[in-house]
């Protein structure tokens, strides 16, 4: 047994055994499950993928005349003004309504990534007009320094397994899961699989409210469950869900984060999104943990779903069932054929990740937080 306390003293001096979750798998090959539990302090994970769920808070500071925000727009892309005088939120799918780019092309995560990138951009907003903010109009340029507070807020990322999509109709369709072509003639899927940070903690045993993560490059933290957190979803004899299940919510400081993790994408004539870098530490409290821990790709079943029947129907239209590791092999069965799979999230970023969290807790930088609150989570059934 391990405790919180007792490994981030290890980390403090520099003594904690960090790997990676791929790093984990070849340790038990190696010295088996009981030795690795006891060798093994902390498990890190990563991903790195399309989160349409996520953007920013800003507040851009009292200008002079002061002001009501009653619209604002940064480089074209419409943010949310509702809030108090100067705040805003910048949501990552927001198209631009104008401009050369066309109107999809372009949206709030790209100006959030121009923003990392220590560019300048435009700042447009009409104020209400009231006796102690009486500004109407304010035009300037701006940069991230420029800002008084910008900190990332996303309502729902790192889905704990997903879909596999796929589209049986006869003509090629634009979705957020990217292009499918007609016939069932290629199959998509985003995730990380055995690197995927729910994946490795599939009852939030060590995962909740107040746990310190990786997040855009810089730290930030889970401020909860992400929205259509679905926590009873089927799950396998590992309790691994075979279905989109758990999702959460994550915070941190703009200003620490970097472009290169945090990168505006634009999907073809679907609309616009954000990459979104993102890794979380796993405690090896005990022997169960790890076991948890020791998830692979080809534990890891995903619903094979036609996406060309106004997905998503409540009923779901699930043709077949895959694993991740055929996905990750770049083939998958569909109706009895073989189709071509691709994967829609960055493998090598994710490994990239789970890596850059390794070095930041084993060289003391990076300290682990005791959840607050668990995030809610399917009963228990321990590891089979």
């Amino acid at each position: 047994m391990r405790t919180y306390e007792k490994i981030n003293e290890k980390i403090r001096h520099r003594q904690a055994v960090v790997v990676t979750a791929e790093e984990v798998l070849r340790c038990i090959d190696r010295h088996g499950v009981e030795r690795t539990a006891r060798q093994v302090d902390v498990v890190t994970t990563g991903t790195f993928g399309v989160m349409c769920s996520s953007g920013a808070f800003f507040n851009i500071g009292h200008p002079t005349p002061r002001m009501k925000l009653r619209r604002i727009r940064l480089n074209g892309v419409e943010a949310y003004a509702g809030l108090a005088a100067v705040d805003c939120y910048l949501g990552a799918t927001q198209p631009r309504e104008n401009g050369t780019d066309g109107p999809a092309r372009y949206g709030g995560g790209h100006v959030i990534q121009d923003l990392l990138s220590g560019g300048k951009i435009t700042l447009s907003a009409e104020g209400t007009g009231t006796d102690c903010y009486p500004g109407l109009i304010l035009e300037k340029e701006i940069s991230l320094a420029d800002l008084p507070d910008a900190f990332l807020f996303c309502p729902r990322n790192a889905y704990q397994n997903y879909n596999c999509a796929v589209n049986g109709s006869t003509r090629t369709i634009h979705t957020y899961m990217g292009v499918l072509k007609p016939r069932y003639g290629n199959a998509t899927y985003s995730g990380a699989g055995e690197l995927s940070p729910l994946m490795n903690d599939p009852y939030f045993r060590t995962i909740g409210v107040g746990t310190r993560i990786f997040l855009g490059g810089g730290i930030g933290y889970v401020t909860g469950p992400g929205t259509q957190h679905a926590p009873a979803a089927p799950r396998n004899e590992r309790g691994i869900p075979c279905k989109p299940a758990g999702t959460m919510a994550v915070t941190g400081d703009l200003k620490q984060m970097s472009a290169q993790w945090l990168r505006g994408v634009y999907l073809k004539n679907y609309g616009t999104s954000m990459m979104v870098g993102l890794g979380v530490p796993i405690p090896i409290l005990d022997e169960e943990m790890l076991r948890f821990v020791s998830v692979r790709n080809r534990d890891i079943r995903v619903p094979i779903v036609d996406y060309s029947c106004d997905y998503p129907q409540k009923t779901g239209i699930v043709l077949d069932e895959t694993t991740v590791e055929e996905i990750m092999n770049g083939s998958v069965r569909v109706c009895g054929e073989d189709v071509p799979a691709y994967l829609l999230s960055s493998l090598e970023k994710a490994r990239r990740i789970s890596n850059i969290l390794k070095s930041w807790i084993a060289e003391g930088r990076f300290q682990l937080t005791r959840p607050l609150e668990r995030l809610p989570h399917a009963p228990e059934t321990g590891f089979r």
